[in-house]
C-alpha cells in the first residue's frame, strides 16, 4: 500500500471533477519532463504531477545560465525547452501508464493555434485527465501576452475549450493585482474548469562585479518563498471574488516549503497546492507536508481537508 493510502483518506480531493489521492501537485517543469522525480521520491506523495510545458515544435530554450539562486527563492529563464508534442507523445506518454499518481499536461505556445494543437493532442490520450494552460508566453501575432487582459485570455481559453472534449482545463495565471478577479472571471466564463496561481514573478538579478545579468536571457521568473504571501493573497481574492460562487477549484502555487504554508493556501481557497522550487533541494518535503496536513485536519476537528477550503476568517 502506498504512503498516501496508508496516511489518511482525509487528504484525497477532487480537482475539476478529477479524483486526486492527495492535495499536492508538482509544478510544471520542476519534476523534469514527467517522471524524473521518481528517481528521488515516491510519486504517490503527489495527488498529481504536472509535466514540463510542451509546445508544438521542439524548443532549445534560452542560453545559459538558465537558473540562479537568489535570496528567498530561485530565478529561472529556461525558455520552454522541450522535445515538442510529437516526440513527447511518442516517447514519454506511454511510460506514464501505471504510475501511482495523476498527470497534468502543461501546454504552452506563441499563438492560439499552438495551444489548440497541443491541448487537442493531450485530450486525445488517456494520460491527461487534466490540462494546464501556461499562458505566460507572448502572442506572436500581437506581441501581447495572453494574460495581458481579459479579452486576450478569454480568446485562447475559448478556442482550447472548443477543441478539448475529455480533459479538464486549468488556466495558470500570473501574479495580478487590480485585474485579478476580472481575469479569473474571464477565464471561467470562457470555459476554464480550474485555475492555477501563481506563475513565476518577473525579476532581475545583476552581478555587480561584471555588470551583467546572472541569467543568460537577462530577466527571468522568480519563484520560491519570496512569492508565497503575494500568491496567498491572490488565491484568497479570486476565491472570494469569483471562484467560490462559480464552484471552480484553485491550485495554490508559490513558495510552499512546510505544511503550514500549504494549509494557508487551503484556508485562502485552494483545493490543491502546488510545490515547485522546494523540490530542487528538499525531496522529503512532500511527505512531511502530507503528514502535517493530515494532523492539522484532525486538530481542526475535521474529517477531510476539503472542509477547510476557503475557511480563513478575515476582518469584514
Amino acid at each position: 500500500m502506498s504512503f498516501m493510502a496508508e496516511l489518511h483518506s482525509s487528504l484525497s480531493t477532487t480537482l475539476a471533477g478529477v479524483h486526486l489521492t492527495g492535495p499536492l501537485i508538482s509544478a510544471a517543469g520542476t519534476g523534469g519532463t514527467a517522471t524524473e522525480l521518481e528517481d528521488v521520491l515516491d510519486l504517490a506523495d503527489f495527488g498529481a504531477v504536472t509535466t514540463k510545458s510542451i509546445t508544438p515544435e521542439p524548443r532549445a530554450g534560452n542560453p545559459a545560465m538558465r537558473v540562479a539562486d537568489v535570496p528567498a527563492g530561485m530565478l529561472n529563464a529556461v525558455g520552454l525547452m522541450n522535445m515538442g508534442v510529437d516526440a513527447f507523445l511518442a516517447g514519454t506518454v506511454p511510460a506514464l501508464s501505471g504510475r501511482p499518481t495523476t498527470f497534468i499536461g502543461s501546454v504552452a505556445g506563441h499563438s492560439i493555434e499552438d495551444y489548440v494543437q497541443v491541448a487537442a493532442a493531450f485530450d486525445a490520450v488517456e494520460a491527461f485527465p487534466l490540462i494546464e494552460l501556461n499562458l505566460s508566453c507572448p502572442n506572436s501575432s500581437t506581441g501581447r501576452r495572453f494574460t495581458d487582459g481579459p479579452s486576450e485570455l478569454a480568446e485562447v481559453v475559448r478556442e482550447v475549450r472548443r477543441a478539448v472534449v475529455r480533459s479538464r482545463i486549468l488556466v495558470k495565471l500570473p501574479l495580478l493585482f487590480e485585474t485579478a478577479v476580472p481575469m479569473a472571471a474571464a477565464a471561467i466564463e470562457a470555459g476554464a474548469d480550474g485555475l492555477t496561481m501563481i506563475n513565476t514573478v518577473p525579476a532581475l538579478s545583476i552581478d555587480v562585479e561584471d555588470r551583467t545579468s546572472r541569467l543568460g536571457f537577462g530577466h527571468g521568473g522568480l519563484s520560491g518563498p519570496a512569492v508565497h504571501l503575494p500568491a496567498l493573497s491572490m488565491v484568497q481574492r479570486i476565491h472570494a471574488g469569483v471562484a467560490r460562487d462559480a464552484k471552480v477549484p484553485i491550485v495554490g502555487l508559490g513558495g510552499v516549503r512546510r505544511w503550514e504554508q500549504a494549509a494557508a493556501f487551503v484556508l485562502a481557497g485552494a483545493t490543491a497546492v502546488g510545490i515547485g522550487t522546494t523540490l530542487y533541494h528538499d525531496h522529503r518535503a512532500p511527505r512531511r507536508i502530507n503528514r502535517g496536513l493530515a494532523r492539522w485536519v484532525a486538530a481542526q476537528g475535521c474529517s477531510r481537508l476539503d472542509e477547510l477550503v476557503g475557511q480563513v476568517r478575515l476582518p469584514a
